[in-house]
């Protein structure tokens, strides 16, 4: 068996791995049970076992780029992991954003005059920013999780997803500028066929179809925080005790 301060060992040791936190818990436990099956198939000592453990995990720790998310390296287990989360996410989110523009351009048939349009794709456009300052609001006791500098120990991340929060505030603030517009180029293209504007229509489409779909990502990256965020609490709190 493993004692109290074998397990801070394996825990400090991961800790420099640069894992957020929790990836390193779930690395943790399965360390800790490859360390036992070493020390009771092998006969080593725990000294023995955690050096070939670790030897084993090397690969898994060395520091790779993932350009898109991420600005600096980051651990390749990390990348795994996350890679297919994001990648998971995105679909999600563009499934919503192509959503989203079909329904900007099919506000216009509901609307009887440029005046009508302007306040539906206003309307329409608002219920993601609102969905943003709600979830803000609504989860004001994490703010300080949702910072890039609230570490572990000064060391960890919570979460994966925690340095990718502050991509909210962008949304929020690119979608008041959306809703600060009017609709008359894509009014005056669908209902009157007028084609002499057709880069602002383009415009005027693209930028909340791309707003849209990244606020969508951003309110998913926000939730899977929370819900990795609830999952190492327990152990945060069982270290601070020990301390």
């Amino acid at each position: 068996m493993i004692n109290a301060l074998q397990e801070k060992q394996i825990t400090d040791y991961l800790i420099t791995q640069n894992l957020s936190l929790d990836i390193l818990v779930e690395i943790r436990d399965h360390m800790t049970q490859q360390i036992i099956d070493l020390q009771l198939e092998e006969n080593l000592s725990f000294n023995d076992a955690f050096s070939k453990a670790k030897e084993s995990w090397t690969g898994e720790f060395r520091m790779v780029h993932y350009w898109l998310f991420f600005p600096t390296k980051i651990p390749l287990i990390a990348r795994r992991i996350i890679s297919g989360k994001y990648n998971n996410m995105l679909k999600k989110s563009l499934v919503v954003g192509i959503l989203s523009l079909l329904m900007n351009i099919l506000l216009v048939s509901f609307s009887n005059n440029e005046e009508a349009y302007t306040v539906l794709f206003r309307a329409f456009n608002g219920l993601f920013l609102l969905a943003i300052v709600g979830v803000w609001l609504s989860n004001f006791k994490m703010h300080r999780y949702m910072r890039s500098d609230f570490k572990y120990q000064g060391k960890c991340f919570y979460t994966l997803y925690q340095k990718n929060t502050g991509l909210m505030i962008g949304c929020a603030l690119g979608m008041m500028q959306i809703v600060s517009k009017n609709g008359h180029y894509v009014y005056e293209f669908f209902k009157n066929a007028d084609k002499a504007n057709f880069s602002m229509v383009f415009t005027t489409l693209s930028f909340p179809f791309i707003l849209q779909t990244f606020t969508v990502f951003a309110l998913l990256n926000f939730y899977e925080h929370k819900k990795n965020l609830s999952g190492v609490q327990e152990f945060v709190k069982s270290t601070t005790s020990a301390q």
